[in-house]
């Protein structure tokens, strides 16, 4: 049977994008259709990021064909997640610099070093990546990137491409995630000794200078703490929101408060998206029944709500996942655990949030950072 455009358009008339109100036709979400005999090739783009208005969509566009068109047709749905327009901002106000094709940054810190951070963001991005979104991953750790050795790509070197005439880095890519760390760049043995302006050039040239092509996230790995980094990212590109990572117990808590803190300064106004809980209980394989809470209970649970922002998930203690970062092959990528399970409620938290704050709030703006007797300001 020979198919026809006209009709794959009516049919579509029929349903409606998840978040709005008129028909995908009308809406503008077909962007294009391409008819070959009883094959049909749909591209459509929708402002959701979730994986479940993703499946949503496709599983209506498969329906709604075969059952007013042609119930053998062969159909191939081409989705791509576009955010929102961004909302003009202010006379004055300063704009970020944004990166093409990168629909949303996301910022990973910790007030302290040992909490896992590094192995939370790892986690999230492959779990992501399994979700059907495509995934960046910066390294922005410049004193103690791990990045390389938990994606099992620590000899690999980042190729120059020629992108519309100019040379750019080419990430390293490993389990769907695209990669880049100044682990690429030295020797395993070497120290990395710079002071706060070569450590923020190194980095703004594996923002700038790299191709990273179209991603619905990129992932920030910052270091622990708060300081010249984290500035200098925030001074380089509007940052979609932040993700703290703690561990429960007093001493953790109190950095992680910090953390919290420092993005949501006025001068800074990043929003934050919440906080994961790691490293928040123990079971034993023998005992799958018990809980013992090594580091205390429920601490990232009770900062969060005396902080108004949300516990995004709980990770156990579990050693198969520190195994399966130093063997280089992040933990939720084992299918059917209970560690897959809890990475999977963390991300499908953190794109919620996501698409909560792209719905209320306008873009992130960079911040100006300038320096005025040795002391650091920070202006709008």
């Amino acid at each position: 049977m020979t198919l026809k455009k006209q009709d794959i358009l009516k049919a579509l008339e029929l349903i409606t994008v998840p978040g709005e109100g008129q028909n995908m036709v009308e809406s503008g979400a077909v962007k294009n259709i391409q008819v070959f005999g009883d094959e049909v090739e749909v591209d459509i783009t929708i402002n959701n990021p979730s994986l479940q208005a993703r499946k949503k969509t496709e599983v209506e566009i498969l329906k709604i064909i075969h059952k007013e068109v042609y119930e053998k047709a062969k159909i191939k749905i081409n989705i791509k997640v576009d955010a929102p327009a961004p909302k003009a901002n202010k006379p004055n106000e300063i704009k970020g610099k944004p990166l093409p094709g990168i629909q949303n940054i996301i910022a990973v810190a910790s007030g302290k070093g040992g909490v896992g951070k590094s192995t939370v963001t790892a986690n999230l991005a492959v779990t992501l990546a399994k979700m059907g979104f495509k995934v960046g991953l910066l390294d922005a750790d410049i004193y103690g990137p791990s990045m390389p050795i938990m994606f099992d790509v620590a000899h690999e070197k980042p190729l120059a491409v020629n992108v519309d005439g100019k040379s750019k880095m080419k990430p390293i890519e490993s389990y769907g995630v695209k990669m880049l760390s100044i682990g690429f760049f030295t020797q395993p043995s070497q120290a990395v000794i710079w002071r706060g302006p070569m450590a923020a050039k190194a980095l703004n040239q594996m923002i700038f200078d790299a191709h990273w092509g179209e991603l619905d996230f990129l992932l920030l790995d910052l270091p622990p703490g708060t300081g010249d980094i984290h500035l200098s990212i925030m001074q380089a590109m509007p940052v979609t929101g932040a993700v703290i990572v703690s561990t429960p117990q007093e001493v953790a808590l109190a950095d992680a408060r910090k953390g919290v803190a420092m993005f949501q300064q006025d001068s800074i106004n990043v929003p934050v998206l919440g906080i994961v809980e790691n490293m928040a209980y123990f079971t034993p394989e023998e005992l799958p029944n018990n809980k013992y809470y090594i580091f205390g209970k429920e601490g990232a649970k009770n900062l969060a709500e005396d902080l108004k922002v949300p516990l995004l998930g709980e990770i156990p203690l579990v050693q198969s996942i520190r195994e399966a970062g130093d063997a280089g092959r992040p933990a939720a990528l084992q299918t059917a655990t209970a560690i897959e399970t809890a990475f999977e409620e963390l991300t499908k938290n953190v794109a919620q949030e996501v698409v909560n704050r792209n719905k209320s709030l306008p873009p992130t703006d960079a911040i100006k950072i300038t320096t005025m007797a040795g002391c650091s300001s920070v202006k709008k």
